[in-house]
């Protein structure tokens, strides 16, 4: 049997940006990526404390170091610059190996930094 399980989780960063104009994604610094063991294109939900928003994406990789977190696309009607999100990435594995798998899990600092 296969289950879905948390892989990678950004706990509460700041939305810096939101770019209504853009294609879609959210853009994440490239250091929270690494630290929360995520890829770039990776698929993720994203949950927004202030508005309740759930919604699915995937990451463009952002300056490393700079604290980037920007909505793009029609998501970012649901957040506003200041906002405090969740980030979550999910991987399917066999039961087994689920019961031992530790998901990255990083809380940053107020202003997006580890």
């Amino acid at each position: 049997m296969l289950i879905e399980v948390l892989k990678s989780k950004i706990h509460r960063v700041k939305i810096t940006e939101a770019n209504l104009n853009y294609i879609g994604s959210i853009t994440i610094d490239e250091d929270l990526m690494d630290a929360a063991n995520l890829l770039e294109h990776e698929k993720v939900q994203v949950v927004a404390i202030e508005s309740g928003a759930r919604l699915e994406t995937y990451i463009i990789r952002g300056t490393r170091g700079s604290g980037v977190i920007c909505m793009n696309g029609p998501a970012a009607r649901h957040v506003q610059v200041g906002d405090t999100v969740i980030i979550m990435a999910y991987a399917t594995m066999d039961f087994k190996e689920a019961k031992h798998f530790k998901p990255s899990v990083i809380f940053p600092k107020e202003d997006n930094s580890l």
